[in-house]
Formats: structure tokens, sequence, C-alpha cells
């Protein structure tokens, strides 16, 4: 953190734990992580600010109030709009680690028998099983070689949004009292919207593709040879991007009922404000 003149500064915060990110600093523009030279990042608990931030409603559907948390407990990461998606869950959870400590308990109900239970958690063993997939490695599909990058968090809040807006189409769609005239229409745009947010995923995900030893860059040259190829390859690029997304993601939880001893799946998610309002 900043030196202060501050009398008090030597009671201000202190690192609570230190992180190696699962990227090891891949897929990083440059200027928006200050890498140490042991590779080790800093995290600091959140402040009262902090707090306040990530319960503003409006901060949080925009994504603005993830970043401001992120920048003020990670001082090493300088943009956490550009934050890979490979990373956004190990930095979530190590504030979490840093601000209220490695246990957490999670509420969960059993799909034999039904009965609700709560479990406690050690988030450090969800550290220490998160890892990020490998994008250096291209993708050959005939003449054509894809090279990709996760997505930023920037990015996956903006998608995020459109999937917000289609859950909102859907309820349309569900209403009794919409027309059928109505509901048609809405599920046409619904289909029209999902298509053009795969094919923007894809190609935001895309970083060069080389043809016959041209390689192409340029962003709108790569969406636009998404919308007109062939779809078979369409189809080799996203399942290979889901793949490697899926690679990225926190496992599932393995649970075992207490009561008729049914093991069992939970899916762990990071949602912003549920993971970090189960702490207070």
């Amino acid at each position: 953190m900043p030196k202060s003149d501050n009398p008090l500064s030597q009671f201000f915060r202190q690192p609570a734990i230190f992180i190696r990110l699962p990227s090891d600093g891949y897929g990083w523009p440059s200027g928006a992580l200050d890498m140490p030279a042991n590779r080790e990042i800093p995290v600091y608990p959140m402040t009262a600010v902090d707090e306040i931030t990530y319960r503003t409603p409006d901060a949080l559907f925009n994504g603005e109030a993830v970043v401001r948390v992120i920048q003020s407990c990670v001082p090493a990461i300088k943009d956490a709009w550009q934050l890979p998606g490979t990373d956004l869950d190990a930095v979530l959870v190590a504030i979490r680690i840093a601000s209220y400590g490695h246990s957490m308990d999670i509420d969960t109900q059993c799909p034999a028998c039904e009965t609700e239970n709560t479990f406690g958690l050690d988030l450090r063993t969800v550290m220490d099983a998160m890892a990020a997939a490998d994008y250096s490695q291209p993708l050959t599909v005939g003449d054509l070689t894809f090279y990709f990058r996760p997505l930023n968090y920037q990015e996956m809040n903006a998608n995020s949004q459109i999937q917000f807006e289609q859950q909102k189409t859907l309820q349309v769609i569900g209403d009794a009292e919409a027309t059928e005239q109505t509901k048609v229409e809405q599920l046409n745009i619904m289909m029209r919207r999902i298509v053009e947010a795969t094919l923007h995923t894809v190609a935001q995900s895309t970083v060069a593709i080389d043809a016959a030893g041209q390689r192409t860059s340029e962003p709108q040259h790569i969406k636009e040879f998404f919308a007109n190829c062939d779809r078979q390859i369409f189809t080799r690029a996203r399942d290979h991007l889901v793949d490697l997304k899926e690679r990225s993601e926190l496992r599932p939880l393995k649970m075992r009922c207490p009561g008729c001893q049914h093991q069992y799946e939970q899916v762990f998610t990071m949602d912003m404000a549920r993971f970090f309002a189960s702490a207070s």
C-alpha cells in the first residue's frame, strides 16, 4: 500500500494472505498487473468502505463494485476490468479469506431425502484445487490455426448483463397474460440475441487466426469470419473454448447427507453478493 505520513499508518491493514494466480500472469495486458518478483500476490482484508461498496445493488450489477473491491484489497491489480476470467474466482476467494477467515458455511439440500443441511467449507481447499486452463495452445482445423485468450472481467460482466436481459425475456414468454404473438416475437428476439452473443464471445476470445501462413488479428475481421465460416469450423472453435472455460471453473463440492448418507455434488459459485453476504 502507498506510504503515508499519518502517525496511525502503522495500524493500517496489512496483507492477510499471499496467493499465486492460477494463470501465473498469462493473459494479463501490460500495466494491468504489478507482478511481484516471487509471483506471490498480497491480499488485504476489506475495509468498511469496501463492504458498503459491494452491498450497492447498482454497482454490483454493472461490475463497478467488484472492480473497486478487488483493486482495494489486491493493490497489485491495477485494472481489475482487465482481470482474466481464469483468475477471477481465485482473487475473490482470497479476498474473502483475508477478510473473514477460511471457514464458510454452505447451505445445501439433499436431492434424495430433501433434508436441508449446513456444511462447513474450508476455502483453502477450494484455493488449492483451482487451476487455469492453458489458453496458449492453439487449435488447428484444416488450414486454419486459432489462438485464444480468456475473457476479462469487463467482457464477462457485459455478457452477464446480456444473460440478464435474456432472463427478463423468458419472464415475458412465461407470462400467462401475454398474447401468443407477443410470446413468439419475444422468443425470436431472444434466440437471435443468443446466437449473436455466442458469436461475439467466440470472436472476443480469439486473438488471431492463421490461414495459409497469413495471420489475422483484427477483431472485426475475426468476427466477420466466424459469422460466415463453415458451421463445423465455428463449432470446433466454440467447443474448444467451452472446454477451456470449464477447466478453469470451480469444481462442484462433494457432499454426503448426514441423514440418509446419500452422496451428491453441490454447485459452488462466486456470486459476489451472496458469497460475501454469508460472512456478515
